[in-house]
């Protein structure tokens, strides 16, 4: 259990001391992994950015990922996602809707300078935590493309099965807590508010 996101990036940053004296890009999925990305971008003596993906959400329950759209239009899907109902019809509507969403994100982030290049860099990606793990998938696959020297996955708690997954995609993956007993984030966290677009926006401008 964490006390806050502060407490849980705190752990974090311990475990990814190896890359201290690298000068990493630290990508942090917005809005939850922002408050992370900036302690340890700031830790770890790295840079701090965004990395825009969305998750595409099931019918009826737009908090359950049934796969994810990276910014640049790359696609995720579950391999659930079918029983979930979310046929081809409803995963294309679904992916525009979120594709429309990214470019409003950035926008709402004042991120309009380009995104740093992760190009022959370690770059670490965080989020603060993984469930499905559909959002950090679309999220390591889209910074593999800008060929990154060295890509680690950085979470404070996830279950067994997602970080294996993650695995295949990421040259490192870092974990603090791996409950047997996993059903959301947030209940790993004594305090779990709501991280708003002002608030990253604030942490980028004075990363």
């Amino acid at each position: 259990m964490f006390d806050d996101r502060a407490d849980a990036a705190a752990a974090l940053a311990e475990r990814l001391d190896e890359w201290r004296g690298h000068h990493p890009l630290v990508l942090a999925i917005p809005c939850g992994g922002v408050p992370l990305g900036h302690v340890i971008a700031q830790r770890l003596g790295g840079e701090l950015d965004v990395v825009l993906v969305r998750k595409l959400g099931a019918p009826g329950n737009p908090e359950l990922a049934v796969g994810a759209v990276d910014e640049g239009g790359g696609v995720t899907v579950a391999p659930f996602a079918h029983t979930l109902g979310a046929d081809a019809a409803y995963l294309e509507a679904e992916t525009q809707r979120q594709r429309a969403a990214i470019r409003a994100r950035r926008a709402q982030l004042g991120t309009s300078r380009p995104a740093l290049d992760p190009a022959g860099r370690v770059v670490i990606v965080v989020d603060d935590g993984l469930a499905t793990g559909a959002t950090m998938m679309a999220a390591l696959r889209t910074v593999r493309a800008r060929k990154p020297q060295t890509l680690v996955c950085a979470v404070p708690v996830a279950p067994q099965d997602t970080l294996d997954a993650v695995a295949a995609l990421a040259d490192a993956v870092v974990c603090v807590e791996v409950p047997r007993d996993f059903h959301a984030v947030g209940q790993y966290y004594r305090d779990f508010p709501q991280v708003d677009d002002a608030q990253v926006a604030a942490l980028l401008a004075g990363s």
